[in-house]
This record gives C-alpha cells, sequence and structure tokens, in this order.
C-alpha cells in the first residue's frame, strides 16, 4: 500500500490515510482504501477497523489538479475507484469508527460518514462539509444521497446551498459526527468506542448493522457507470475549467 497504514492492533486494525502533504483523494487512494477494506471484511481474525488520518489532517478531499489532469478517461477513472470504495465502506459489516483528526471537507468528509460511529477533533482549521458549490462543482448523486442520509434532505440541501463547513462542535449539532474531543484524544477515544461495539457478538452487531442501515444499503446498491456521464460532463465544462485553473492557480501562490 503507498497511500494507507494499516497497523495490527490485536483483533482490530488501524486504516491510516497516508497519501501526501494533504491526505487528498487520488484514484490510488481510492482504490487502495476499496481493496483494504474488502480484504478487512473478509478477515475473519478482525473484528473491527478504525479509519483516521495524520493529526490535524484526516482529507483535505479530491485531489483537483490529479482530477482535472487526466482528461476524461482519468476522471471516468477516478470515479469508478472512488464510488465503489464508498460502496464498501458503507458495505463493511464489523464495527467501523472514524477517527477524523483534523479537516476533512467535501470529498473527505462523505468517506467518514460511512462510519457506524465518528469521532473529531477540535481546531481553528478543522472543518467538515460540502462546499463545491464555491467552485460551481457537481456534487455526485452518491455523495448527495450519503450526506443527505445522515443529515436529512431539507438541511444537507441547505448546507449544499451556503457551501457549509462545520467545525467539530458545529458538526455534532448537525448529526456529521458523534463526538467533539481535543486533537490528541480523538484516535484514542475512538479505540475504546471500537472496543465497546467489538463486546457485542459478531453475528449479532452485523445483522443489526444491516437492519438499522437497509436505506443507506440501498443506496450504495447502485450502478455506477450510469452515474458517471453527468460528473464527467460537469468537469469538461469550459465554465468549471476555467474556476479550476483559478483555484489551482491561487494554490501556487501560497
Amino acid at each position: 500500500m503507498e497511500t494507507i497504514r494499516i497497523e495490527a492492533k490485536g483483533d482490530y486494525r488501524i486504516v491510516t490515510i497516508d497519501n501526501g502533504k494533504v491526505n487528498a483523494f487520488n484514484t490510488a487512494l481510492a482504490k487502495e482504501l476499496r481493496e483494504a477494506f474488502d480484504e478487512l471484511e473478509k478477515d475473519e481474525s478482525v473484528k473491527g477497523v478504525i479509519l483516521s488520518g495524520k493529526p490535524h489532517c484526516f482529507s483535505a478531499g479530491l485531489d483537483v489538479f490529479h482530477l482535472f489532469s487526466g482528461g476524461e478517461e482519468g476522471v471516468r477513472g477516478f470515479w469508478m475507484e472512488y464510488l465503489p470504495m464508498l460502496q464498501s465502506l458503507v458495505r463493511f459489516s464489523k464495527p467501523f469508527v472514524c477517527a477524523i483528526t483534523g479537516y476533512a471537507p467535501a470529498g473527505g468528509t462523505i468517506p467518514a460518514l460511512c462510519a457506524d460511529y465518528r469521532i473529531m477533533g477540535k481546531g481553528p482549521k478543522h472543518v467538515i462539509g460540502m462546499h463545491e458549490f464555491k467552485m460551481s462543482f457537481q456534487v455526485p448523486e452518491l455523495m448527495c444521497d450519503i450526506y443527505a442520509y445522515q443529515m436529512g434532505e431539507r438541511v444537507a440541501w441547505k448546507a449544499i446551498q451556503q457551501a457549509t463547513l462545520y467545525n467539530s462542535d458545529q458538526a455534532v449539532e448537525v448529526g456529521l459526527v458523534d463526538e467533539s474531543v481535543e486533537v490528541e484524544e480523538v484516535l484514542p477515544r475512538a479505540e475504546k468506542y471500537l472496543k465497546k461495539l467489538m463486546n457485542v457478538y459478531t453475528p449479532v452487531y452485523a445483522r443489526s448493522k444491516k437492519y438499522f442501515r437497509k436505506d443507506l444499503l440501498k443506496l450504495v446498491d447502485r450502478d455506477f457507470e450510469e452515474m458517471l456521464d453527468p460528473i464527467v460532463e460537469n468537469m469538461q465544462d469550459p465554465v468549471v475549467q476555467q474556476t479550476v485553473q483559478f483555484f489551482l492557480a491561487s494554490l501556487k501562490k501560497q
């Protein structure tokens, strides 16, 4: 694995995103994260998983440069890894806790929302939420579905309109995360909570999780090929392309 690290802790695993300075999602990260969760699902010795990031950085979201430098083929290749990755995270039947160790906007938000329980670190730059409208990006349908599942359609749509990003305390209030703690406490608290979940008899947990998340499971039971055309169309729109170029230029100045 080049973009994630997997640490064995007895009968559970900590999967840490480790992909460059800001843990941005590119094709390789989406692919490796999907493969990791698929393997951990099949490994009977693994009873639970924590998905984490680096200190003060869970994921900055999608790697915009990567997305817009590969042409249509690159765009389709990325989304055919990212969307199935979300499917694997949602379908993961074992206890799954997300340790949001820092900022997690946009494409970093949605993977976190696939977990059973989410703990986020406090910090002035630690935010979560969808702000794609600032760049006229179309939020892909599956990401909209998962966001609305967690927040409710009306609240989620209003948040999308206003490109709202929430700090950890605000994220608890709107239901995006379950706990807001100091950054150094995120991972220890995640491990403690995971161990609590792992005390439940494995088949009982898996069946109950399936029952309570049946609507979410239906949302990811999709033909992803059919979802690609609107995404590609938006990303190839000249107005969006121009906005992205301004955005990338601003990053170079920082």
